[in-house]
């Protein structure tokens, strides 16, 4: 019997499109032989649909035009099974997933709320849970955390919007102290959206209104000079780390920009996701910097508590040869396959391993300890009276 395996993806994100276009690449890698690949479409709108022509990339072109005939349903725990709900005319059931697999991007959805819904109804699920994926898509947090650990970062200021809309000279004062340029960016958002290069302290204000448009919290961070921006990606879990090759990406631009990672080298549109960006693999870096590399990307793995495969991405100062760690991505654009096919794994290989990975998770999860089957509140005589006060106060 196959494995069902609920492919989610989309959810109210600027990173929507980018979610659909790995998604859809990955339901063709899934070995059929092995799996039945259920498609679980969340719109903007954050409305659930199923159905075989999600599969086809060709299909989203015109999102209205899909919902009339995809299935709209709920994703629900019923009694042990995770059924594909109608949420139209008698419930019926639609269909049965054994596990799911997100491919999503973005706050809304990578960003834990995910993570927590498949939690709650208690379904095996591949990738990091909920601590990896909130510290993954905020990057305060990470770099805070980084910091903790004396790993290498760039020095950086940051703040919320509501702070800077009453009282930019404190902002300002302190992102002066920073070596220009600068780099600004949304905390909370990917594929590089809403990110501006600001040579000097005059332009610092219309780089942040714009970031602003995206987040609530602002990250400033100094520009590494003489750049090489690096990718290592990681496999694994907690107890095992295997480092992917190293990519050497290569930007018209003076950073990665949205339309290098998505829109770069297609035609009529149609995006390979991140496996179209011009990059160069392996990267064109000495061994000792390789090995350095490797080892960072698994500690930042390790230290964030990860699972399944996050892609790490590093500046480099070339003339120094000192590496940064820049962020951590949780479920990367097209699962970066790329980097893991020259060291000998096919994309079909990869997926299976992240399949294996989340069922062994649910396996770990299911022996832990959450809750404990005494009820406390079985001789609980109510609130009325002051032995019912004294009762909660010693529960308390």
């Amino acid at each position: 019997m196959k494995l069902r395996i609920g492919v989610i993806f989309g959810g109210e994100t600027v990173e929507h499109e980018v979610s659909i276009i790995s998604a859809v690449q990955a339901m063709k890698f899934l070995d059929s032989n092995k799996y039945e690949i259920v498609p679980i479409y969340i719109t903007k709108e954050k409305e659930w649909y199923t159905g075989n022509l999600l599969k086809d990339i060709s299909n989203y072109q015109d999102l209205d035009n899909l919902k009339k005939y995809a299935k709209k349903i709920i994703l629900c725990n019923k009694n042990g099974r995770f059924i594909l709900q109608s949420t139209k005319g008698l419930k019926r059931v639609i269909n049965e997933i054994d596990i799911a697999f997100p491919i999503v991007h973005g706050v809304n959805i990578e960003d834990g709320t995910l993570a927590g819904y498949l939690n709650l109804i208690g379904i095996p699920y591949v990738g990091s849970d909920i601590y990896a994926s909130v510290v993954g898509q905020d990057k305060v947090f990470m770099k805070q955390i980084f910091e903790a650990e004396k790993m290498p970062i760039t020095k950086y200021e940051w703040f919320f919007d509501s702070e800077y809309i009453d009282d930019s000279k404190p902002i300002i004062e302190r992102i002066k102290k920073l070596n220009f340029p600068v780099i600004v960016k949304p905390a909370k958002l990917g594929s590089s959206i809403g990110i501006s290069k600001v040579n000097k302290i005059e332009e610092i204000d219309r780089a942040i209104e714009d970031a602003m448009q995206y987040d609530n919290k602002i990250v400033v961070e100094e520009v590494v000079n003489d750049l090489i921006e690096v990718n290592c990606a990681v496999l694994g879990n907690y107890e095992y780390q295997q480092t992917s090759e190293i990519e050497e990406v290569i930007s018209a631009d003076e950073f990665l920009t949205y339309r290098d990672k998505y829109l770069g080298n297609t035609k009529g549109g149609k995006s390979k996701g991140m496996a179209s960006t011009n990059r160069r693999i392996p990267a064109n870096i000495d061994d000792e910097l390789r090995k350095e590399i490797r080892d960072l990307a698994k500690k930042v793995f390790r230290v964030l508590n990860s699972s399944g495969v996050c892609r790490i991405d590093f500046l480099v100062d070339g003339k120094k040869n000192k590496v940064y760690i820049n962020e951590i991505n949780t479920i990367p654009g097209s699962l970066s396959f790329y980097l893991f096919e020259p060291i000998g794994k096919d994309y079909t290989s990869l997926l299976d391993d992240l399949i294996t990975l989340g069922i062994k998770e649910y396996k770990r999860k299911t022996k832990m300890v959450y809750s404990f089957e005494s009820n406390i509140l079985k001789d609980f005589n109510g609130l009325k009276g002051s032995k019912g006060k004294l009762k909660f106060r010693q529960l308390k």
